[in-house]
């Protein structure tokens, strides 16, 4: 009996033993997942959405532009050469990419050469010269991301010119530009500067440079081209070869004496630019025309916040019910600049022109976001009333602006 009972014991034991070995699992392994939980996720939606209050439709008063017999495409213009129309992202720098796309032709026209150069070398140096001011001046000089056309060939003049493979003011994969933080810091800097009194120009320019560096990264000493190696100024003087002393910024107000030269009083114009070419109203227009009619580009800044502009309809126009086109003159013109109605909004590029039905269209390159909505994306077509009245100003090569280059003193 004895014997008996050990041999069930021992088949008991083989048998527990051999049940463990078998249920011995690998080793797990942890991986890297990004959390979820569906259910909760859209609980919170529907908690939010009962706690929201009930959103009114935003309403804007605009033109019926479907009522307006314009051109249906681009192809409809008699069209200057120009680079295809890019985007300025998140930030203000459409008097840049407006004037770097006027050069750019200027350079076609001239030379027949397709060059596309960098709006972001521009950018970086007038920023550094706002602060430059801001500093001098104490900080009564405006420190904004806008700027006048003439702000370019200044800075130009100074810094040089890249091509825009050569700096993007882009990081890697970065597809927009957005200065939104960027801008932030360096205003909030320049106001620590003014409130503590710390006038340092050295010190102040360097940190700019450092904020500037950090978002957009340090602009190009040497380039290459054609295997060859040159500055900024190098590139603009003997591959560029553009004479700069060419163009002129005309502007038409009754507040300053015609035929003289003026200040272009918007805070844009923040180092205070008096040699703008005040002329009457249809020279003014005269140039544009004639401009156009001989294969030259022009810039405009003026005014895009109105009724009769709207981006998905990708058009200008001076509604009759603001004020009817045989009205629209000088003093239409100058009361609205005087009251604030008219401002130095945005700067575009009017790179053709066409007649439709006996009414002037002008085709306008845009960078502005708003102009990627419609079917002709990057365009505007502006009616003729509207760059009589709402455009404040203008760069153009002084071939076609003879007769103010001979007036104007």
């Amino acid at each position: 009996m004895k014997h008996s009972l050990v041999i069930p014991v021992l088949l008991l034991a083989a048998c527990t033993g051999a049940v463990t070995l078998a249920q011995e699992r690998p080793r797990d392994r942890g991986v890297f997942v990004e959390p979820r939980s569906e259910f909760a996720d859209s609980m919170r939606k529907e908690i939010d959405a009962f706690k929201a209050e009930p959103k009114k439709p935003r309403r804007e008063f605009r033109v019926d532009f479907s009522r307006i017999n314009a051109p249906a495409s681009p192809d409809e213009f008699v069209r200057i050469w120009h680079s295809p129309p890019v985007s300025q992202g998140q930030s203000g720098m459409c008097w840049c990419f407006a004037t770097t796309s006027f050069f750019e032709s200027e350079i076609y026209r001239l030379t027949r050469r397709e060059i596309k150069l960098s709006e972001l070398h521009t950018v970086y140096w007038e920023y550094v010269e706002k602060a430059r001011r801001f500093v001098r001046e104490r900080g009564e000089s405006e420190f904004g991301e806008g700027s006048e056309a003439n702000a370019v060939p200044r800075i130009w003049r100074r810094y040089g010119v890249v091509p825009a493979a050569a700096y993007t003011g882009l990081k890697p994969g970065q597809k927009f530009h957005d200065h939104r933080q960027m801008f932030r810091e360096m205003s909030a800097y320049l106001v620590s500067v003014k409130e503590s009194n710390a006038w340092n120009e050295e010190q102040v320019l360097s940190t700019v440079k450092a904020i500037l560096n950090t978002y957009i990264g340090e602009p190009p000493t040497r380039i290459t081209v054609e295997g060859k190696s040159m500055s900024p100024v190098e590139y603009l003087n003997s591959v560029l070869r553009l004479n700069l002393d060419d163009y002129i910024s005309i502007m038409s107000l009754m507040q300053s004496p015609y035929f003289t030269r003026a200040e272009f009083t918007v805070p844009d114009n923040w180092w205070r630019d008096s040699s703008y070419a005040n002329v009457p109203l249809d020279l003014y227009l005269n140039v544009v025309n004639g401009a156009l009619a001989k294969g030259y580009s022009v810039v405009f800044g003026g005014d895009v916040s109105e009724p009769g502009y709207e981006g998905h309809a990708g058009m200008g126009v001076i509604p009759t019910f603001d004020i009817p086109s045989g009205y629209i003159d000088e003093n239409a013109r100058q009361f609205r600049f005087s009251n604030r109605t008219t401002t130095d909004d945005h700067f575009i590029h009017c790179v053709g022109n066409t007649v439709k039905e006996g009414q002037t269209w002008l085709l306008i390159k845009d960078s502005a976001g708003g102009s990627r909505n419609s079917s002709h994306s990057g365009y505007f077509f502006y009616m003729g009333d509207y760059v009589k009245l709402k455009i404040l100003c203008l760069m153009v090569h002084k071939d076609v602006a003879q007769e103010i280059v001979r007036q104007v003193r």
